[in-house]
């Protein structure tokens, strides 16, 4: 009588057991797509017809040309981030003054909206002529609503405005990160990979120097036909991506040697894609393919064991109750 007590005891508890690893499972999957979700929306504001495979529409966004003190026309003036800045703050922000002034509004204050207020305004709610809804589908708009709502990060206390310099910091655990994500594509010295910035070749200390915003941007969500490990997937914090900006400005410039101080004009950034990832050698790979290997495993190796365990259990019982 007792070895059956026993026995169901053991049969309730690995169920119960098998329950919470399958609801862990499900959350885990909601939150990997919920994370997608987000880093989709992060691009889409960058350049949402490139996400999306379209053609940017034809001629100038009717609501920039409400506005005179922005020359640019044609595709860019679509972009969300053309007329919201980099840094989310719009006219107030670092959008404030110079060529990339158009005197629109952040959208920095939106994330306490819901959703689907957000969604309506992209609709065209509060403004007929914000209406992206001809060229963005219902999956696009709740991306773009979804990071709005729940990424956004300030980081006006944490640069000046003027020297565009970081304020605090850890260089050295930037330098850390930055080895382990992006030395393999950008190299030690961030040289490795090239691309156009304000009319120039640049590298990845010059878009350090010049846009921190644009730089930190791009590190934690990414950047629209460019495969890269990002911050937001690697489960960086904003300080993480920060102290990885604060070391990167360490990094050649191509200032250095035409004398010029970094001044910010925030032009488009054009890469190449280059496939990377946060592996620098055989071995790092290694270690991260074990770390990845522990951390989504870790508790179903546990929890197989255990109900390894209960089956053995649950064996001898059987044998004890035949004997």
């Amino acid at each position: 009588m007792l070895r059956r007590i026993l026995l169901g005891v053991i049969l309730v508890v690995a169920l119960v057991m098998l329950g919470i690893r399958l609801q862990g499972v499900q959350a885990e999957n909601l939150a990997a797509q919920d994370n997608a979700n987000i880093v989709r929306g992060a691009m889409l504001y960058d350049k949402w017809y490139a996400v999306l495979g379209q053609n940017a529409p034809q001629g100038t966004m009717p609501l920039w040309t409400k506005q005179s003190t922005n020359t640019r026309s044609g595709p860019d003036t679509w972009r969300c981030v053309s007329c919201h800045g980099w840094d989310y703050q719009g006219r107030d922000g670092a959008y404030r003054y110079g060529s990339n002034f158009t005197g629109f509004p952040g959208i920095y204050s939106a994330r306490q909206q819901k959703p689907e207020e957000i969604v309506a305004t992209l609709k065209g709610a509060t403004n007929p002529e914000h209406n992206f809804s001809a060229s963005l589908d219902d999956a696009a708009l709740n991306d773009l609503a979804s990071f709005i709502n729940q990424a956004l990060i300030d980081d006006a206390e944490t640069i000046d405005p003027q020297t565009l310099e970081v304020k605090g910091g850890d260089a050295t655990h930037g330098m850390i990160l930055y080895a382990q994500t992006c030395a393999s594509c950008h190299g030690v010295d961030g040289k490795e990979k090239s691309f156009r910035f304000e009319g120039r070749d640049a590298w990845l200390g010059t878009l350090a120097a010049l846009d921190p915003w644009r730089f930190l941007h791009k590190t934690r969500y990414g950047t629209p036909g460019t495969e890269m490990p990002i911050g937001q997937d690697l489960g960086w914090t904003a300080q993480d991506g920060r102290d990885v900006l604060l070391y990167a400005r360490s990094l050649p410039t191509g200032l250095e040697i035409q004398g010029q101080a970094p001044s910010f004009e925030g032009q488009e950034v054009i890469t190449t894609q280059q496939p990377g990832g946060p592996a620098s050698s055989v071995f790092t790979g290694i270690l991260t393919a074990l770390g990845a290997v522990a951390t989504g495993l870790g508790f179903a190796v546990i929890l197989g064991g255990l109900l390894v365990g209960f089956i053995l259990l649950i064996v001898w019982l059987i044998r004890g109750q035949k004997k």
